[in-house]
């Protein structure tokens, strides 16, 4: 047998030493509540972040403003979402399960930042933010609503001016539809277009006297026309006055004015001369508008100095009644003719004191009947919708 030296022998005591001591070191048989079950240790992580889907993407350009913005959350709960244009204007929205899709059209050639907050499947906030750029077109198309803050007559129907055409049916079906008019008390009426620039609602029959009108015109991002599209919302309001009525007999030359049923003056007057292009139009017309003191060119209606029939004149008490050049006014040179003969260019000529009368109690919005003429007042020669039966103005709706 072979002898052990005496360096092995301590080396196999001091770990027989170390073997007891590891066994005991708790000083217990029980283990440590404090010391770790295994070799690893664990280290605390981020809950996954919401996966978030935005169309149009971020950077995108070019985007048309009748699109759609969707945003949906693959992963996770949405929470919140906002899409602010760079000027300020703020897109509406619905949500749907998981998915958040706008309600209005955008702006053209602007900047839209769409902000939206998700919680991720394990719990914590996501916030995604990215921006994209709607379509610069070739037009900007503008508009307004006219008389907006006034009191008219009860012939003045609702205005909705576009300063270019509307081209195509499809673009006004679409404006048409987006539009409204609410009145207090609740009147029947119908949305018709007189010309391809001008939306109007016109009541059945004439105003009741009081009413009150709202107009809301929520077209932004709507299109009037090839590569012309709208940039603003618009509103307005106008307050129906009282019910004055005036009829202009030309066969008669005679003028009478009725408030509320009633008639209260009547005047003398002398209209248009018999020919094609003095004569004074037959027809219901609306007052337009009034001006105190002008100057009438006949170059304005195409006929120039030296030609036929041409005059340069200044008039006082002027009330607008057609687009074409008609008016009620003072004529002190007339007077003498004023309720026996037609001589004028085609305005209505009264003594100056009847003029001035009349101008200071008319309203626009006041309807004036012109009876007696063969030469018809066409609808778009000023505000004509009364020109149309109830039924043939309901079918001047694009949506007819």
């Amino acid at each position: 047998m072979k002898g052990t030296t005496p360096a092995a022998t301590v080396v196999g005591l001091l770990v027989t030493a170390a073997l007891v001591l590891t066994g005991c070191s708790s000083g217990s048989g029980s283990p440590d509540p404090n010391a770790s079950s295994g070799a690893s240790t664990s280290t605390s992580t981020t809950p996954p972040p919401a996966e978030i889907e935005v169309d149009p993407a971020g950077g995108s350009g070019d985007v048309m403003p009748d699109e759609k913005i969707t945003v949906h959350v693959v992963r996770g709960d949405l929470d919140d979402v906002t899409v602010v244009g760079s000027g300020g204007d703020e897109i509406e929205g619905t949500v749907q399960g998981q998915t958040w899709t706008s309600g209005s059209r955008m702006k053209p050639s602007t900047e839209y930042t769409v902000t939206t907050t998700a919680e991720g499947p394990e719990g914590g906030a996501t916030t995604d933010k990215t921006t994209f750029t709607t379509h610069d077109p070739d037009v900007t198309a503008t508009y307004g609503i006219v008389y907006n803050g006034h009191t008219v007559g009860v012939g003045m129907p609702v205005s909705i001016q576009f300063d270019s055409a509307v081209t195509d049916e499809k673009y006004r079906r679409a404006i048409e539809q987006a539009v409204s008019v609410e009145t207090s008390p609740r009147t029947e009426g119908s949305w018709g277009w007189l010309d391809n620039r001008q939306l109007m609602w016109r009541p059945k029959d004439f105003w009741t006297p009081g009413t009150s009108v709202t107009i809301n015109a929520p077209i932004t991002g709507y299109q009037t026309g090839e590569d012309k599209w709208v940039a603003e919302d618009a509103s307005g309001s106008m307050t129906i006055g009282r019910r004055q009525m005036a009829t202009v007999d030309i066969a008669t030359h005679e003028m009478t004015v009725s408030r509320g049923g009633q008639t209260i003056k009547s005047f003398p007057v002398s209209s248009g001369k018999p020919g094609k292009e003095t004569e004074t139009r037959s027809g219901m017309k609306v007052v337009i508008g009034k001006q105190r003191e002008m100057t009438m060119d006949s170059s304005t209606i195409g006929i120039d100095k030296g030609e036929k029939g041409y005059y340069k004149v200044d008039t006082d008490y002027n009330v607008r009644v057609t687009w074409t050049g008609e008016f009620v006014h003072s004529a002190p040179w007339s007077v003498g003719a004023q309720g026996s003969t037609n001589v004028s260019h085609g305005c209505v000529n009264m003594a100056p004191q009847n003029a001035k009368w009349f101008y200071k109690h008319s309203l626009a919005g006041d309807p004036v009947n012109f009876t007696g003429s063969d030469r018809e007042f066409k609808p778009t020669e000023g505000i004509g919708v009364w020109q149309f039966s109830w039924a043939q103005w309901q079918q001047q709706s694009a949506l007819a």
